[in-house]
């Protein structure tokens, strides 16, 4: 679904060329600081705490995006949150999969890697469908409720299990 925010970036108003809107990929370094703050507090025991803090910054990075009637908005700041919310939760999913079986490491994430490849398959998708049916604001709405569902999840199953370390569930 992040990949859609060039559906109405590239009509009007803005009208921006390709190469504007694939700059707005190199806003993504933030997302390698966040993974990096992310693999810190892994490596100290810290994985699920983390976990929920980037899945609310998920779901509060769907509101910077204005509307496409708007003449200009924070896509930036909405760009930023994504990435950066997207990545943390990478690594510390990584980690807690890790944690389940240190011998089947690779397996495991690998089969994680496939999942999050067929969800952002389909995210793109239906996000690409949405839009063609009811614009953006749709897109931004089934994108803040997908965060959303990952945040109700985390919640409810934050408890379940030890963190990676600690063993406190943090």
């Amino acid at each position: 679904m992040c990949s859609s925010v060039a559906l109405p970036l590239s009509e009007a108003p803005y009208f921006l060329p390709h190469r504007a809107i694939g700059a707005l990929g190199l806003i993504g370094v933030a997302g390698a600081l966040a993974a990096t703050v992310a693999g810190r507090l892994d490596d100290r025991g810290h994985s699920r705490r983390p976990t929920g803090i980037a899945l609310a910054l998920l779901a509060a990075s769907w509101l910077p995006f204005p509307s496409p009637a708007a003449r200009s908005g924070p896509w930036s700041s909405g760009v930023i949150l994504l990435d950066l919310a997207v990545q943390a939760v990478h690594v510390t999913n990584q980690t807690l999969i890790y944690a389940l079986h240190p011998d089947a490491g690779s397996r495991l994430i690998g089969g994680y890697m496939v999942f999050c490849s067929i969800g952002s398959a389909t995210g793109a998708i239906a996000a690409t469908s949405l839009y063609a049916l009811a614009g953006w604001g749709a897109v931004c709405a089934l994108g803040a409720a997908f965060s959303c569902l990952g945040l109700l999840l985390w919640a409810f199953t934050r408890h379940s299990a030890p963190d990676t370390v600690t063993g406190d569930g943090r």
